[in-house]
C-alpha cells in the first residue's frame, strides 16, 4: 500500500502566486481556509532505514528543516550502497521536506533525480510519486498550467498501475488546483473522487481531508448547505483516525469553514459550537503528538473564535497560549497573525499601550518573513499586501488614536513619528508587490531625512482609515495630525467624480469638487502653511487620492498650483534628494508620432523632441530609431542623466498590463527597469525620467500606484509622467517650459514644473486643468 503524506497548502486570494511553503500562515488570514496537499510516497521494498524513520517522526511533527537533513543523509547512504529504489524513495522524501521550507527548485532538481532513478527501475508507483509531487510544487510556485499537465501525468501513471490512494491523493491535488483557479465546479468532482477511492482503500485521512476540501469548494461556490454537510462528514469520519499532524489540521481546516459558515446559516450557534469542537479536538491531537506549532494554529483560531463573539477575555488568554506554542519553534508566521491578533484584542479592551506594542511585534515578524520570501505577488489582490496594509493601518490608527488622547507635545511627537514610519514601511510593501521586486527598497540604503534636506518643504500623508480621514503632515522638522470631518467612503465618491468630470476639457463642472476636496485636504493646513515661506508642497498619496492631480485643487479663488509647487512621492524613505545635475546634463530623447501597434500618432511629439535638443542637445531615437535594441543600446553606450520618453505608455492596475510603446513593440515596466534600471549600477543614478505620453485607469488606485513608484523603479531620482494623455500641443508647450526653467541655475524640479503649469493656466486656449494638471513631479523635487 501507498503511504499518503497530507500536509497543508493555502489557496484563496494567494492563489496563482508563487511563495515559500513554510511561510504560507503569511499568506492566508484574509480570506483563505486551509485546503491540503497530499505528498505521495510509494511503498517502500523493505523496512526503513534509521534515517528514514527519523526523517518521517520528524517530518510528521511538522519540523521540515530537520528532516530533510536526515533525508539527505539517507539519500547518500543509498546511494553509496546502490539501493536505487529507496535512494529514490528518500529523494522524495527530501524533496517534500524541500517543498515546505520554500525550497522549490531545490525541490525540482531533487524530483528530476527521482525521476530518472524510477524510469530506470521501470516503477509506476514510484514514477507516479515523483510526478505527484512535482506538480504540487509547480503549483505552489504558481505554474497552474505546468502543474495541471504534471498532474495529469501522474493520474495517468497511477492508473495504469494499483491506482487506489495514489489516484486519490492525485485527485485531491488537482481539486486544489481547479481550487486556485476558481474553477468550483471542477474542483468539487476531484475532491469527490479523491474521497471515493480514498475511501475504498480504507485510508480515513484522505477521505475526510477530501471531503473538507470539497466543502472548501462548495463554500466558494455559494453552496452553503453543501459544503456544511461534507464538514460534518469529514469530521465524523476523523474522529475513528489516529492522532497526527494532518488529523489536526484537517480539523483546523473544517473549524475555519464552520466558523465562515455562520453569516448564512439561520441557526448561527449551531456553526460556532462546530467551529468551536472541530478546534478544541485540534488542540487535543496536537497537544497528544506534542505538535506546538499545530497547537499553535488550534489556540490561535479559538481565540479568533471567541474574539468574533466578543469575548475578549477568553479570547486574549487563548492567544496568548497560541503565541506561546509558537515562540518554543520561532514560528514566525504564526507569531504574526497571533501577535497581530492580540493587538485586535487589546484594542477592543480599550488597552491601547499594550496592544500597539502587541502590532509592533506582528509588524516586525511580517517584515522579517517578507524578506526571506523568494518572490512577490502579482494580483492588486496580492494577500500579503492585504495583509502588511492592515497591520500597518491598524497600528497606525492605534498610533494616531493615542497621540489624540495626549496633551503635551513632547509626548505626542513619538507617536507621530511612529505612524509616519510605520506609513514608509507599508509603501514599501506596496511598491514590492506591484512590481514583484524584493529590491524596491535597496533605495533605502541611501535614504535620508527629508524633512531636515529642506526645511521648507511641507510633507502631507492623507490616512485613510474606515471611520475617518486624519493627515498626518511634516512641517519641516515638525510633525502635527489634523482629523478631517469626513469618512473614507465620503472622501473617495468625491475624489472619483472629480476625476470623472476634470478630464472633461469643455465643462467647468469639476469646480465644486476641487473646491470641497481641497476645504477637506488644505484648508486645515492653512494657518500653518501661512505661518512659514515653504518653497513645495508634498503629497505622499493613498487610496483614491492617488489618482488625482492635488494641482488642480481649488480655494474658490485660485488653484493649488497657484500658490505652490506640487510634488507626490510614493514615500520620503524611497527619495533620493539631491538637485539637479546641470553641468552634467545628458538627454536621451526617444518617441513617437507615427502610429504604430494600433495606437494613433503622437504628431506633436516631433515640436517636443525637437525643442529639447535646442535645450539640452543630447541623442534621439525618433519612430522607426526607437526600437528596443536601439534604446538598450543607447543606455548601455552613455551614461545619461535625463532619458525623455514621448510615447504611448499604459499603467494598469497589475504591472503585467503596464507597458510602453516602442516602434518595434510593447515593453513591460520589467523590461523598462531592465533598460533604464542600468543607472542603478553607476555612480549617479538618472536624475530625470520623463513620460510625457503615459496614461492610467481612471479609477484605479493601482494603476496610479504603479505611476507613482516608476522612478523607484527605474533608478531614477525623479520622473515627470502623466496621469491621462495629452495629445496636443498643450502637453508640446508644458514640457517645452518645464525643461527651458530646468536649466536655471537654483531652479528645483517643482519650481520648474509649477512655472510650466502656470504658463498654461495663463493662456484662454490651456487655462482648463484637463490640459496641465495629469502632469506630475514624482519623487525627488529638488
Amino acid at each position: 500500500m501507498s503511504l499518503i503524506r497530507i500536509f497543508f497548502f493555502h489557496v484563496g486570494t494567494a492563489a496563482g502566486r508563487r511563495f515559500p511553503a513554510r511561510l504560507q500562515g503569511v499568506v492566508r488570514p484574509l480570506a483563505a481556509l486551509l485546503v491540503l496537499v497530499c505528498l505521495l510516497l510509494s511503498e517502500a521494498t523493505a523496512a526503513p532505514a534509521p534515517a528514514d524513520a527519523t526523517g518521517s517522526e520528524l517530518f510528521r511533527q511538522g519540523r521540515f528543516g530537520a528532516a530533510g537533513k536526515s533525508f539527505e543523509a539517507a539519500v547518500d547512504s543509498y546511494r553509496e550502497a546502490g539501493d536505487k529504489p529507496r535512494q529514490c524513495q528518500a529523494l522524495i522524501q527530501l524533496a517534500q521536506a524541500c517543498y515546505f521550507t520554500g525550497q522549490h527548485r531545490r525541490a525540482l532538481g531533487y524530483l528530476q533525480q527521482a525521476a530518472s532513478l524510477a524510469n530506470e527501475l521501470g516503477d509506476r508507483r514510484l514514477l507516479a510519486a515523483v510526478r505527484g509531487n512535482t506538480g504540487n510544487v509547480h503549483l505552489a510556485m504558481g505554474a497552474l498550467d505546468l502543474a495541471e499537465a504534471t498532474l495529469k501525468q501522474a493520474l495517468a501513471t497511477a492508473n495504469g498501475g494499483e491506482g487506489g490512494e495514489t489516484t486519490a491523493s492525485i485527485l485531491n491535488n488537482l481539486g486544489n488546483l481547479y481550487l486556485a483557479r476558481k474553477s468550483y465546479p471542477a474542483a468539487l468532482e476531484q475532491y469527490r473522487e479523491s474521497a471515493a477511492l480514498a475511501g475504498k482503500a480504507g485510508n480515513v485521512l484522505l477521505a475526510a481531508q477530501a471531503q473538507v476540501n470539497g466543502a472548501t469548494a462548495a463554500r466558494r461556490a455559494g453552496r452553503d448547505d453543501e459544503a456544511r454537510s461534507l464538514a460534518e462528514k469529514a469530521v465524523a469520519s476523523l474522529a475513528g483516525a489516529g492522532d497526527s499532524y494532518a488529523k489536526a489540521y484537517s480539523l483546523i481546516s473544517a473549524g475555519e469553514l464552520f466558523r465562515d459558515l455562520r453569516s448564512s446559516s439561520t441557526d448561527r450557534r449551531s456553526p460556532v459550537q462546530q467551529s468551536y469542537d472541530a478546534f478544541n479536538d485540534a488542540v487535543k491531537v496536537a497537544r497528544h503528538t506534542d505538535d506546538q506549532r499545530t497547537l499553535s494554529y488550534a489556540y490561535g483560531n479559538l481565540g479568533k473564535l471567541y474574539e468574533d463573539e466578543h469575548r475578549y477575555d477568553e479570547a486574549l488568554e487563548l492567544t496568548r497560549q497560541a503565541i506561546f506554542a509558537a515562540q518554543k519553534l520561532n514560528v514566525a508566521e504564526a507569531l504574526y497573525r497571533w501577535q497581530w491578533q492580540r493587538g485586535r484584542i487589546l484594542a477592543r479592551m480599550e488597552r491601547l499601550d499594550e496592544a500597539i506594542a502587541a502590532y509592533r511585534l506582528s509588524l516586525q515578524d511580517l517584515q522579517a518573513i517578507r524578506e526571506e520570501m523568494s518572490s512577490c505577488y502579482a494580483s492588486p489582490d496580492s494577500t500579503y499586501q492585504k495583509t502588511a496594509g492592515v497591520v500597518c493601518f491598524e497600528l497606525v490608527d492605534l498610533l494616531l488614536q493615542r497621540a489624540s488622547r495626549l496633551k503635551d507635545d513632547r509626548m505626542i511627537e513619538p507617536y507621530l513619528v511612529e505612524a509616519r514610519e510605520t506609513l514608509e514601511t507599508l509603501k514599501v510593501f506596496e511598491l514590492r508587490e506591484y512590481f514583484r521586486d524584493d529590491c524596491i527598497d535597496a533605495a533605502r540604503s541611501v535614504e535620508k531625512k527629508l524633512d531636515l534636506v529642506s526645511e521648507k518643504a511641507v510633507v502631507v500623508y492623507p490616512v485613510l482609515l474606515p471611520d475617518r480621514v486624519e493627515l498626518l503632515v511634516s512641517f519641516g522638522s515638525r510633525l502635527k495630525r489634523f482629523t478631517l470631518p469626513v469618512g473614507v467612503d465620503e472622501l473617495t465618491g468625491e475624489v472619483r467624480e472629480f476625476r470623472r468630470k476634470l478630464v472633461k476639457r469643455t465643462t467647468w463642472e469639476f469646480l465644486p469638487h476641487a473646491q470641497k476636496l481641497y476645504d477637506w485636504l488644505i484648508r486645515p493646513l492653512e494657518k500653518d502653511l501661512d505661518s512659514m515661506q515653504i518653497d513645495t508642497l508634498v503629497f505622499v498619496p493613498d487610496g483614491a487620492l492617488r489618482t488625482i492631480p492635488m494641482a488642480a485643487l481649488h480655494d474658490g479663488n485660485r488653484f493649488l498650483i497657484d500658490r505652490y509647487p506640487i510634488a507626490i512621492t510614493p514615500g520620503l524613505s524611497l527619495t533620493d534628494p539631491k538637485p539637479v545635475r546641470r553641468e552634467q546634463a545628458r538627454l536621451l530623447s526617444v518617441g513617437l508620432t507615427e502610429a504604430v501597434q494600433g495606437f494613433p500618432g503622437l504628431p506633436y511629439v516631433v515640436d517636443e523632441m525637437r525643442s529639447i535638443k535646442e535645450l539640452y542637445g543630447g541623442n534621439q531615437l525618433l519612430n522607426g530609431q526607437f526600437r528596443l535594441t536601439d534604446l538598450e543600446k543607447e543606455l548601455k553606450r552613455e551614461p545619461f542623466s535625463m532619458v525623455h520618453i514621448a510615447s504611448h505608455g499604459q499603467f494598469g492596475g497589475d504591472v503585467a498590463n503596464t507597458f510602453l510603446l516602442a516602434f518595434d513593440e510593447k515593453f513591460t515596466i520589467d523590461r523598462f527597469g531592465e533598460y533604464v534600471g542600468l543607472f542603478k549600477f553607476r555612480e549617479e543614478p538618472l536624475d530625470l525620467l520623463t513620460l510625457s505620453a503615459c496614461e492610467t485607469a481612471a479609477g484605479d488606485d493601482r494603476a496610479a500606484l504603479g505611476l507613482a513608484g516608476v522612478a523607484v523603479r527605474s533608478g531614477a531620482r525623479s520622473a515627470l509622467a502623466t496621469l491621462w494623455h495629452v495629445n496636443d500641443p498643450a502637453a508640446y508647450e508644458l514640457v517645452t517650459e518645464f525643461y527651458q526653467r530646468l536649466k536655471v541655475p537654483g531652479t528645483s524640479r517643482a519650481f520648474a514644473l509649477q512655472a510650466a503649469q502656470r504658463k498654461l493656466l495663463g493662456d484662454l486656449r490651456y487655462d482648463h486643468p484637463a490640459y496641465w494638471a495629469p502632469f506630475l513631479l514624482i519623487n525627488n523635487w529638488l
